[in-house]
């Protein structure tokens, strides 16, 4: 288990999360868009304060050294980027750290213009459910993460991956969010690493969908599921079910959409799976 040391003022909008962690618990860095930034902060008692981009970011003490492991928008652009930190003892700095070009998969489809354009009542339904979804992605509770690496919720291959930036009828779209695991209808979908259910509902792209707050900005999605058996407010070790494969929500086939978000950013889930171990004959 990741054990957390912070102090209540780190509750603050620009305030960090604390904790000491194993170095094989981080995930796999990439420094691109949609990437996973492991940025060296030293040596020093207490945990410094992190926020990129005016959003808190969590630091995890590996050995005797303090690593702020920043999630990076898939809307960056490659360059400097720069962390603000506030040591324990006071001050402030801004930390440079680069953004590397990483060039996501395009798909080119054609498809009915009513499958691209949505209905004015379809409109206003997605907009209103983006208000809530917003709130529910700048979540961050002092929860203890049990790891930062996670096994796949379902098993299966990966029939979409993520940042796939798909073009319907020549009209770019934003880049895919998630990872898309194909799977039988009724595939049970199992709690990659242990949290918190923040929200559950039915959403029009989305379908069946339940979050989980894992602690310190680190928060999970999943999507199409044909039934949802947890509610808000449950808190669900790894391997428990949370629900099950569906097409629910824009789906043209049974598969789990599975999104992975830290401090507020999503980044790919594949950087998060923690290595299979390889059986023996």
């Amino acid at each position: 288990m990741i054990a957390f040391t912070c102090r209540p003022a780190f509750a603050l909008a620009l305030l960090g999360a604390c904790a000491a962690a194993a170095a094989t618990e981080l995930p796999q860095q990439r420094l691109g868009p949609g990437g996973v930034a492991r940025v060296a902060l030293g040596a020093s008692a207490d945990a410094p304060r992190a926020s990129f981009n005016g959003v808190p970011v969590m630091v995890v003490r590996v050995g005797s050294q303090w690593t702020a492991v920043v999630g990076i928008p898939l809307a960056t652009l490659p360059g400097t980027a720069r962390l603000t930190l506030q040591p324990a003892e006071g001050g402030s700095a801004s930390l440079p750290f680069a953004i590397e070009p990483f060039r996501y998969a395009e798909q080119r489809l054609k498809v009915a213009p009513g499958q691209v354009d949505l209905a004015p009542d379809d409109l206003a339904r997605y907009e209103r459910e983006s208000a809530h979804l917003k709130q529910v992605t700048a979540t961050l509770s002092d929860a203890l993460p049990e790891t930062l690496l996670m096994r796949a919720p379902v098993p299966g291959r990966r029939s979409s991956s993520f940042g796939l930036r798909r073009v319907f009828n020549g009209q770019s779209r934003n880049p895919h969010s998630g990872m898309d695991i194909a799977a039988a209808q009724g595939t049970p979908v199992l709690v990659p690493a242990a949290g918190r259910v923040i929200d559950t509902g039915n959403y029009f792209f989305n379908g069946n969908t339940v979050w989980l707050d894992h602690g310190a900005g680190l928060l999970t999605m999943y999507c199409h599921l044909s039934a949802i058996d947890v509610k808000v407010g449950d808190m669900l070790p790894a391997g428990a079910r949370l629900g099950a494969v569906g097409m629910t929500g824009r789906a043209t086939g049974p598969h789990l959409h599975w999104s992975v978000s830290l401090n507020r950013a999503m980044v790919d889930p594949a950087l998060f799976l923690a290595p299979v171990a390889a059986t023996k004959n």
